[in-house]
Order: structure tokens, then C-alpha cells, then sequence
């Protein structure tokens, strides 16, 4: 069976939702208020596993009341939690997220013991990492982790590069396959990237490395290019109205992850399409891991796409 590991931030989402995002300084009036799962590390992790994933969870919880409950909430989804370990005197991370009614976020972290991942845990853990199919990372952890593991791994090398920061130079010489959004592929390349320069990001996030970038465009789907086909194609997702568009990124990562080891034979296009087809799924429904979908095969259609 196909290993997807995934090492990474845990944390728990405490959710607002208000008419509309609040200006600088400003109080508003919310219509109701959630806790909840999250942190993209486990969102990724949790997609996975919802879509049939064989995952394995590396990470660090706090020794307060959320760390041992996200534990079993991970064992009550098949996750292995072999290296999932509660850590003394320290918080659980914790996400503060505002949502307005048109679907929009903002999020505030507070790292706490996601922040205590380190090296030797890495090392801990490197009999699953070097056996993993696909390595999940993300940059909600500390830098110097994520490289450790992407050293140690042989197979796929997924880098979500979220959190968005620039000095991931050399991470980026062992990725795999490099994700990001909009926002996150700006500050890598100088650009303001949206669909009309996609094709010039893309080269230049491929010249830092990478095999595979893909860069997620939200309704209007994703672009991708590789370094044995540098052509740029564009995959596009069926409109709907959103609710809450917290995690859809983590929903496409995890979602990608499983397919890419499960469906080995399908041309790209489609996996990055049935991605985005689970993304969209998200962000009908409030929450984050509540909104992704359990054992659900996107395959039975044909995803749009054009070359850029």
C-alpha cells in the first residue's frame, strides 16, 4: 500500500465568521463562532486519509487539552500516530480565523509546540520518511526540519511553501513537486502573479529547482509546468458559490498527494483536476476539515484545460 507521510503543523482553529472581514482598529458584530480541528500540516494529512490515503502524521501537539484530543481525533481517521507526540510545557498551535459571508479568511497562527518539531524528530521518524511514496512539507514548522526530511526522503517531495517566505532557496533544490497559491508565488518571483504572467512564474520557479510547479489561481483553478514538459497548462474548476474558503489550499494538497500515488497512470492534467474538484468541494461548506469530502472518486469526469 502507497505511503504518503506528511510532516507538518497541527493546530487548533478557533473560527469567527462576520459580515465581512474587519478593517484595521475595528470591532465588528459576528454571527457565530467555532473550534476546530486545523493547522495545514493536518488539513493535508486529514484530506489525504478522507480520500483513501495511506497516512502516516509527523508532528508535535501541546501537553493542554487540545493535544491529546487531536491524537484520537487523527486514530479516528486511520492516521498513524506513531510520531504524533504531545509535548511538555507548551500550547498546542492555535489558528485565529475571521470569515466573511462572501467566503473571504484572515488567519492569525500562534505556532506553540509546532514549533518545537525539530531535527531529531525528523530522525526519529526517518525509516517511514525514506519509505514514504510522497513526503508532505509545508512551512508552518521550522525551516531547518523540513529540509532534514526532504534530505532523508526518496520518494516524491511535496513542498506546500505556506506560510509565504522567500529564503527557501535551497529547500527548493530537493522539491518535487513545489505548490503554492497566488500570494506565495509573488514573493518567489518578484511578480504579481495572476493568470496573464502564469506562464513566466512558472518558468522561473522551475529555474530555482523544483521538477514540478503548480500554482493554485482559486475559481479559476490551477497552472502547472514541469521540467521534461515546460509547457504551461491551465486546468480550470467548475464555479460555485463559496462559504468558507479556509483550507481549500490544504484540501488541494492533500487531495493531490493521494492521487498522484494512487492513480500513477492518469495524465497530470486530470490529477491536478480532480484536485481542484476537491478544493471546490471545501469551500461550499463552513470549516476546514469537516468541509472536505470522505471516499470521494472525482474521476468520473474529464477536467477542462488549455495550454498557456
Amino acid at each position: 500500500m502507497s505511503k504518503i507521510v506528511v510532516l507538518g503543523s497541527c493546530s487548533v482553529d478557533f473560527t469567527t465568521y462576520a459580515p465581512r472581514l474587519p478593517k484595521p482598529g475595528e470591532t465588528l458584530h459576528g454571527t457565530k463562532f467555532t473550534t476546530s480541528f486545523g493547522g495545514k500540516g493536518a488539513n493535508q494529512c486529514v484530506a489525504a486519509a478522507k480520500l483513501g490515503g495511506h497516512v502516516y502524521m509527523i508532528c508535535k501537539v501541546g501537553d493542554d487539552q487540545w493535544g491529546e484530543n487531536y491524537r484520537n481525533h487523527f486514530k479516528d481517521l486511520g492516521i498513524d500516530v506513531t510520531h504524533v507526540q504531545i509535548t511538555q510545557n507548551v500550547s498546542t498551535g492555535i489558528a485565529q480565523i475571521c470569515v466573511s459571508e462572501s467566503g473571504e479568511n484572515q488567519i492569525v497562527i500562534v505556532p506553540g509546540s509546532n514549533g518545537r518539531l525539530g531535527k531529531v524528530d525528523v530522525r526519529s521518524a526517518s525509516k517511514i520518511i525514506e519509505s514514504a511514496e510522497i513526503l508532505i512539507c509545508q512551512l508552518e514548522t521550522p525551516y531547518e526540519t523540513t529540509l532534514e526530511a526532504f534530505k532523508l526522503s526518496k520518494g516524491l517531495k511535496l513542498l506546500n511553501a505556506a506560510p509565504a517566505r522567500k529564503d527557501i532557496h535551497e529547500l527548493l533544490q530537493y522539491c518535487s513537486i513545489l505548490c503554492v497559491n497566488e500570494p506565495e508565488a509573488s514573493l518567489l518571483t518578484d511578480l504579481n502573479v495572476d493568470i496573464s504572467n502564469a506562464a513566466d512564474a512558472l518558468k522561473k520557479l522551475l529555474d530555482k529547482g523544483c521538477e514540478i510547479v503548480i500554482i493554485t489561481m482559486g475559481d479559476k483553478g490551477a497552472v502547472y509546468s514541469s521540467k521534461k514538459d515546460p509547457n504551461p497548462v491551465h486546468v480550470f474548476c467548475e464555479p460555485v458559490i463559496p462559504v468558507d474558503t479556509t483550507g481549500a489550499g490544504d484540501a488541494f494538497v492533500g487531495a493531490l498527494a493521494t492521487f498522484l500515488v494512487k492513480y500513477q497512470d492518469l495524465p497530470l492534467h486530470q490529477i491536478v483536476g480532480a484536485a481542484c474538484d476537491v478544493a471546490t468541494i471545501s469551500v461550499t461548506k463552513e470549516g476546514t476539515q469537516t468541509s472536505y469530502p470522505t471516499n470521494y472518486n472525482p474521476f468520473n469526469k474529464q477536467y477542462k484545460y488549455v495550454m498557456l
